[in-house]
């Protein structure tokens, strides 16, 4: 390739760039369509996006060099999703059918970058069959790679007692018909007591044994000899405590403070025997789907605080359309908009007192009475009608964020 054409390929691929974020989100959402498993567990949600970032980043700066493109290397975090769908049963397929969803959206954008810096002609048939060739050769490398190291974890797995614990799990949590002692005995976890199942993870790597050792103090808080524990991602972990009595959450919560400061947890209810099992880890769950992504958010949440929010975002567009049809301008995903719900979120939490909610807000009330007063008239109602719908579409929109807000380009 000359390096006239290598330059516009190397200008296209800084332009893609630039636009990294909105493009990552795309490469998920198509993802998450052909493949819903991908989306329905933000554990495995936000490894596929770490992977689709990883991949995006690397696939430019090959293209940043098309006169001569260096040896194509996997990002980690793609081998590390590919582990993960191993670990959780999932066909290779899923891996195969996310890799080209991706491809497809990546092409597209690539599309439209291109028709902004060359102009149409011989020249731009050029620049797409010299970016098409790019782009085929690194993803069948890169997925070729993928699905090897798939097939390793797989027959890793495949050999032992991880693999016999795994699956019985899988089994309760898909509601298949089992002996509470026969799965008690393969796990070596009684299942007939209570159970209160956590979510624990990182929203980055932490070091290896970490996320068990704060499995284990959350188990010594409740009172339990030993936690159950099974791996679901490079940084997360379904974590199952078993206990006679429902554990003290005020103690959980003071241990938990001893964990670094990168990992967090989200709790479920204390239920008893195989339907308490599966119904605390639903619920757990669904506190970590809201908060995962969310840097500001608690580092310990419990479902009780946060069922209504973690039901009403169960259906993610269902939440987006609500929070749209109520939020209206509000719901932009911009900055202006974020401060005003930010406002009227926590003014409405501490009922209406503009000085309570300029301390947490740190800011001055009057600060706060023009924010309210501005929201009110973006909203074209009072913050009082309506409030139970508003109270709750604010709280969505703060905890999802760009999953339910309106993109404004």
């Amino acid at each position: 390739m000359d390096s006239h054409l290598s330059g516009l390929i190397s200008a296209i691929a800084q332009r893609m760039l630039a636009d990294e974020d909105a493009l990552v989100r795309e490469m998920d959402a198509a993802a998450f369509e052909l493949v819903p498993t991908l989306g329905a567990d933000a554990a495995i949600a936000a490894e596929v996006g770490a992977s689709n970032r990883a991949n995006l980043r690397r696939f430019l700066t090959v293209a940043q060099h098309a006169d001569s493109p260096p040896p194509v290397e996997v990002p980690p975090e793609a081998l590390d999703i590919a582990r993960t769908l191993v670990r959780r049963g999932l066909e290779f397929d899923a891996i195969f059918q996310g890799y080209r969803a991706g491809q497809q959206v990546a092409w597209q954008r690539w599309l439209e970058a291109a028709s902004q810096v060359v102009e149409p002609g011989p020249e731009f048939a050029a620049v797409l069959e010299g970016s098409l060739a790019l782009l085929f050769k690194y993803v069948d490398d890169v997925l070729s790679r993928v699905l090897a190291e798939a097939q390793r974890e797989r027959e890793e797995i495949l050999g032992g007692a991880l693999a016999r614990r795994t699956e019985t799990v899988r089994l309760i949590l898909d509601h298949a018909p089992i002996d509470e002692r026969t799965a008690s005995g393969r796990l070596g976890y009684e299942l007939s007591r209570r159970h209160t199942a956590v979510v624990l993870w990182a929203e980055a790597r932490v070091p290896q044994g970490a996320l068990e050792s704060a499995s284990e103090l959350l188990a010594s808080a409740a009172g339990a000899r030993r936690p159950l524990a099974m791996v679901a991602g490079t940084s997360t972990l379904w974590v199952w405590i078993g206990t006679g009595a429902e554990p003290v959450i005020g103690d959980l919560r003071a241990a938990f403070a001893q964990t670094p400061t990168t990992i967090r947890a989200a709790v479920g209810p204390t239920e008893r025997g195989i339907l308490g099992f599966r119904r605390s880890h639903d619920a757990a769950l669904g506190v970590h789907r809201l908060l995962a992504g969310h840097l500001e958010g608690e580092r310990f949440a419990t479902y009780a605080e946060l069922e209504v929010t973690a039901l009403a975002a169960h259906d993610e567009r269902r939440a987006a359309e609500f929070v749209a049809a109520t939020l209206g301008p509000l719901a932009a995903d911009e900055p202006n908009a974020e401060r005003l719900r930010e406002s009227l979120r926590v003014f409405l939490d501490e009922a209406d007192h503009a000085p309570r909610a300029a301390a947490r807000l740190h800011t001055h009330r009057n600060t706060v009475l023009q924010r309210i007063a501005r929201a009110t008239e973006l909203l074209g109602h009072d913050v009082g009608e309506r409030r139970l719908a508003l109270a709750l579409a604010l709280e969505l929109a703060y905890r999802l964020g760009p999953r339910v807000l309106v993109r404004t380009t």
